[in-house]
């Protein structure tokens, strides 16, 4: 881009929005003043305050409003300065109805954000916004899903519009340099020179600032526009520091931003926040970029507690391009399960199990927290019959057991070190198909889908997996410690680690799913409660 003369570069700060993502939008209207008056005080040109969504009430604490009457509430009084005020519309989420003339509002300009099979007709609502009086930009969601082609063909309806300015949002966190500026540079030839073009960060590669700083310095024939929030304040892994994005300016391009105003409302409002919802660059959102889905996907396999990071990379890598960053639960649940569905021939496994449990009392436990309240009944209890003792998921240290019945391979990676030491480190492994042994086979292995129940919600429950099996190799008769059941609080496992993540929301789902197999199976084998558990109340 050799021969193009540097235009003007500006910053946006969009805590006020994007930062919403993290509370809700309650920053509370004073907060919601400071921030502000901090921000026009630093010198920043645009200061975008927030989404305008008709689905939601009014609330002069919070800056997600139903239309343009609420910025004027919530703003009233409030000294804008020198800086250009926008809100942001997610398009569809707010009719043009519940827009006043630009002139009778609080707002400079809005921003509109749309993904690509929307592009024609929210550039339309665009120009709808551009009558009232607005600046209008025109926000690009998902700037890598964007092939080059349709660059040039989204440049050319731009120019049809001519909005004040046009950005390219990094959604996901995908772009890297090389990448940012590649697309940049067919926007930068195709899209009229009058046009402001900006670029909207996130940071799940860490490279938000960095990617800022490399749009910030590009050559180019078009005014800029970068976005940031106080402290990286934003949806997903967070977004570019706006206070870092002012040095870099003030330090290279001879602006005169006054940080302190940043870092004073960083400390008055922002860390208050950070120290009740953390945001920034965790290996949640690197595995979500660096697999190119949406973060969704990552959280919803993570939360089932039963794949190793490698196992659900493999999931996600599997994941068709077209769902890639359009999430779907229905979608990923059957990835899931077809994973998960590994077929073995477990025939000789359960002949030769069925052989070992005959004529012994089994004792199966768990790793609830009455093991260590209870103690004395378990002790008791295995003293006077001196039971075949299988522990699910877990290694005890003060048990000595004859196998552990593993069905999850996160919990195999948390067993590998509880092995090597400890009165069990030679225990057999009875595990389901699912789970991948490090090196060589484990002793038994058990038909995963065979146990399963997928007309349930959770399917995978390792108790009832386990009964499924004691009643496949005839055990008639077995004895349970340590399966307290479920409780909406973290105190009823003895390893808060063991807990699943969604066990105060699902508790009283999961209690009442175990008791009712419970009374399905109590004419094929009994079940007898050494401790107390929710699942025979």
């Amino acid at each position: 881009m050799k021969g193009k003369k540097m235009k003007t570069a500006q910053l946006l700060d969009c805590t006020l929005r994007d930062g919403g993502y993290v509370n809700d939008w309650e920053f509370g209207h004073d907060k919601i003043a400071e921030i502000f008056e901090r921000l026009v005080s630093s010198g920043v040109e645009f200061i975008e305050i927030g989404f305008l969504d008709e689905r939601r009430l009014f609330d002069i604490n919070r800056t997600i409003m139903p239309d343009t009457q609420s910025v004027n509430k919530i703003f009233s009084g409030v000294n804008k300065g020198k800086a250009i005020i926008v809100a942001m519309i997610d398009y569809g989420t707010c009719d043009i109805k519940h827009i006043q003339p630009c002139k009778e509002t609080f707002l400079d300009g809005i921003r509109v954000i749309f993904k690509e099979h929307l592009m024609y007709e929210a550039l339309q609502f665009c120009k709808q916004l551009q009558d009232l009086g607005y600046k209008v930009f025109a926000q690009m969601v998902s700037i890598t899903t964007y092939t080059d082609r349709k660059l040039m063909e989204y440049a050319k309806l731009v120019n049809s519009i001519m909005p004040y300015a046009t950005s390219m949002v990094d959604t996901y966190g995908l772009l890297n340099g090389q990448k940012l500026l590649h697309i940049f540079r067919i926007l930068d030839t195709y899209i009229d020179d009058r046009i402001k073009i900006g670029f909207h960060a996130h940071n799940n590669f860490q490279l938000a600032y960095a990617n800022g700083m490399s749009f910030l310095s590009a050559n180019t024939k078009h005014d800029l526009l970068v976005d940031g929030t106080l402290y990286g304040i934003g949806k997903s892994a967070g977004n570019a520091p706006i206070e870092l994005l002012m040095m870099y300016m003030n330090e290279y391009k001879k602006t005169n931003y006054d940080i302190t105003q940043a870092l004073e409302a960083i400390d008055n409002v922002i860390m208050d926040i950070y120290t009740k919802q953390h945001w920034g660059y965790n290996m949640f959102f690197y595995i979500a970029a660096s697999m190119h889905c949406h973060p969704n996907y990552v959280s919803y396999l993570m939360n089932k507690r039963t794949l190793s990071v490698k196992q659900i990379m493999n999931i996600l890598d599997n994941i068709k391009i077209s769902k890639k960053l359009m999430y779907d639960e229905n979608y990923v649940e059957k990835e899931y399960l077809d994973y998960q569905n590994i077929f073995c021939d477990d025939r000789n496994a359960l002949s030769s199990l069925k052989d070992q449990f005959k004529n012994h009392k089994i004792l199966l436990i768990g790793p609830g927290n009455n093991i260590k309240h209870q103690w004395q009944r378990v002790k008791s209890f295995i003293e006077i019959n001196n039971p075949l003792i299988i522990s699910v998921n877990y290694a005890p240290s003060d048990i000595k057991i004859n196998a552990i019945f593993l069905t999850k391979s996160k919990r195999y990676t948390q067993l590998l070190t509880d092995l090597k030491k400890g009165i069990n480190s030679k225990v057999n492994i009875i595990a389901t198909s699912n789970v991948t042994k490090t090196a060589g086979k484990f002793k038994y292995v058990l038909n995963y889908k065979s146990l399963i129940d997928e007309k349930t919600e959770i399917s995978d429950n390792s108790l009832v997996m386990l009964l499924k099996t004691m009643i496949e190799i005839e055990v008639k008769k077995v004895y349970l410690a340590g399966f307290d059941g479920y409780s909406g609080c973290n105190d009823n496992y003895f390893n808060i680690s063991r807990e699943y993540s969604f066990v105060k929301e699902k508790a009283d789902y999961l209690n009442h799913y175990v008791k009712k197999f419970l009374t399905i199976v109590s004419d094929r084998i009994e079940v007898n409660f050494i401790t107390d558990s929710y699942y025979n109340k």
